[in-house]
């Protein structure tokens, strides 16, 4: 049975964090509906005037969002305005508005339907994305294809713009749009059932300062308008009808915790040193060329992972030689000397290229299917595009390359044989770059992982993608609600796993970095440079706690708390012994 949430017994609900701050305040529940689509055959010498309606629609679509992100850059910033790029991409891909006029011409059915139809496909296979931050575009596409079907059908489109009063906004999900056009004055907080902490919702939130709890399950079905409630967007948690006791007891929390932030904003300032004078590496992810500021912004040392999908993923085609160079020439200049380090291609199975259906055929398990590294050894002409690419913009920095999925020596060694032939024929272009440029290898495969003494005689590098070698090793899907538990960081095999790739690659004095979720919990970063690693990577706004517990320990704790925690054989003992070793050093006053 779950909690009852209509009376005011006080109720304590976990979501997922998403955005940090404590708010206090009353529930707006927001119910998006669904547009409700009519189906119909349409008479043959009326087919002419159903094309023209469809067209008369997206150009109404693209007018409205052009003004919805002139708005968002006016009151909130130029980089929030940038999400709507993606809205008017969609509404630019070729691919999609033919094959909706394909499906018109082959059904005569309405264009409605026929534009439903298509763009459903789309969502499905963006849903089914493994990366969580190009999973969320699926919404981009639903946010359009509904604003499209308004506008066909003459419907009102959906609102937050105009809260009664201060309130915190609870919903099953927030579309772009919508989490676009939230009143910035009166929205405490933002609640969603659903969605992640790379949701659009969850990035306008943290434009705004608010805080947002993703990953709630039902609360929008459960929760009632105006019921009084704390939003804990540390913790992830919601509780509704908050006791005194519990209002006092959140109020010395949030006092503390803008102590803390005020600490890790001034250490962010410093070196990451340990207290035994150990310099740590803190590199940052990013998705995008115009995230290099973020690099920049929290003092990283350099980017760790640069994922190269975006540049695919948002266009009906495959970017050029030429275009790739730009990008990452861009990156390199900005940050140089730091280094970047740009992962080839994880295209393929369960990242679709719209533009390109046909180099993407359905699997039943995309996860471990045609993707990766294994698509780019398959499409070699796609792969050497971006080689050389890359190649030529390491002439104007600090360029390192990496490969991912790579699951054995067979691959690495294929992959280094392509890249030996783009190095030749920009030679014989004359096109210079790095000779003595860096290439490394992700560590996310058991395999990879079981073989990385091999695998070291053939690196300058290791980087652990976390996140996937901890699904693979434990066999759980993590974006499976039902056994999402189950995904576990701590557990002896991770850790045993991790500890023999950080030994085998230092006898080949190869450095490990860690680009995965671990690598920015600043809870189990004590656990990690325990088991030997040289580095960390993370996305730009979790470094500053990251660095604050860096400055606050000694690497020789670390190592015994490794030793420690390899002896131990539960998961959540070894969580709970990291956790200990965190909060004895950041204490909150």
């Amino acid at each position: 049975m779950p909690p009852d949430t209509s009376d005011n017994q006080e109720v304590i609900l976990q979501g997922i964090p998403a955005s940090q701050g404590i708010a206090y305040g009353q529930l707006f529940v927001y119910i998006q509906s669904d547009v409700e689509i009519p189906s119909y055959n349409v008479d043959p010498e009326k087919r002419i005037d159903e094309v023209a309606r469809f067209d008369q629609a997206l150009v109404s679509t693209r007018q409205q969002i052009a003004k919805i992100q002139a708005e968002v850059e006016k009151n909130i910033g130029a980089e929030e305005a940038r999400i709507f790029d993606a809205h008017l991409m969609v509404l630019e891909d070729q691919a999609l508005t033919s094959e909706v006029i394909r499906e018109f011409e082959k059904t005569g059915n309405n264009i409605e339907t026929c534009f439903n139809r298509v763009s459903q496909r789309y969502v499905q296979a963006f849903t089914e994305i493994d990366d969580e931050y190009l999973r969320e575009r699926a919404s981009d596409i639903r946010d359009v294809a509904q604003r499209v079907l308004q506008n066909l059908l003459g419907q009102a489109e959906n609102s937050l713009s105009r809260l009664a009063d201060k309130r915190i906004v609870v919903a099953n999900d927030i579309s772009p749009s919508d989490s676009a056009s939230i009143d910035r004055s009166a929205a405490l907080a933002v609640v969603t059932d659903s969605g992640s902490k790379t949701s659009h919702a969850v990035i306008v939130a943290r434009s705004m300062k608010v805080p947002a709890i993703v990953g709630m399950r039902d609360l929008s079905a459960r929760a009632r308008n105006g019921q009084w409630a704390i939003v804990d967007g540390y913790e992830g948690v919601v509780i509704l009808n908050p006791s005194e006791s519990t209002l006092f007891r959140y109020g010395k929390i949030q006092a503390q915790k803008k102590t803390l932030e005020g600490r890790l904003l001034e250490a962010n300032r410093e070196p990451a040193v340990t207290l035994d004078g150990e310099r740590v590496t803190l590199l940052a992810n990013i998705e995008k060329v115009d995230e290099v500021g973020l690099v920049n912004d929290y003092n990283a040392d350099g980017v760790g992972l640069f994922r190269t999908e975006y540049l695919y993923l948002n266009s009906a085609r495959m970017p050029s030689e030429s275009e790739q160079t730009v990008a990452y020439r861009k990156v390199a200049e900005s940050l140089a000397p730091k280094p970047v380090i740009i992962r080839s291609l994880d295209l393929g199975g369960d990242k679709p290229m719209s533009g390109s259906p046909h180099l993407f055929p359905k699997e039943d398990n995309p996860f471990m299917g045609f993707r990766a590294i294994r698509f780019c050894l398959e499409h070699t002409d796609i792969f050497k595009d971006q080689l050389r690419a890359i190649l030529a913009a390491s002439a104007h920095g600090k360029i390192r390359l990496m490969y991912p999925m790579i699951s054995g020596a067979e691959e690495l060694a294929r992959a280094n044989a392509i890249l030996a032939e783009c190095k030749d024929e920009l030679r014989a272009r004359g096109t210079p770059f790095d000779e003595k440029m860096e290439v490394g290898a992700m560590i996310e495969i058991p395999s990879a992982a079981t073989t990385s003494d091999i695998l070291a005689t053939q690196c300058d590098f290791f980087s652990i993608g976390t996140n996937d070698l901890i699904q693979y090793l434990l066999a759980i899907d993590r974006v499976n609600d039902r056994i999402a538990h189950l995904y576990e960081p701590t557990h002896p095999a991770v850790l045993r796993t991790l500890r023999h790739v950080v030994e085998q690659a230092h006898q080949q004095k190869v450095p490990v970095s860690i680009c995965g979720e671990m690598g920015g919990d600043p809870v189990l970063v004590p656990l990690l440079l325990g088991l030997g690693v040289d580095s960390l990577s993370m996305t730009p706004p979790l470094i500053p706690a990251v660095r604050y517990l860096v400055r606050a320990m000694k690497l020789a704790d670390a190592r015994k708390l490794a030793a420690k925690a390899l002896k131990l054989t539960d998961a959540k003992e070894i969580y709970a012994l990291c956790t200990e070793f965190y909060r004895e050093r950041v204490r909150v006053e």
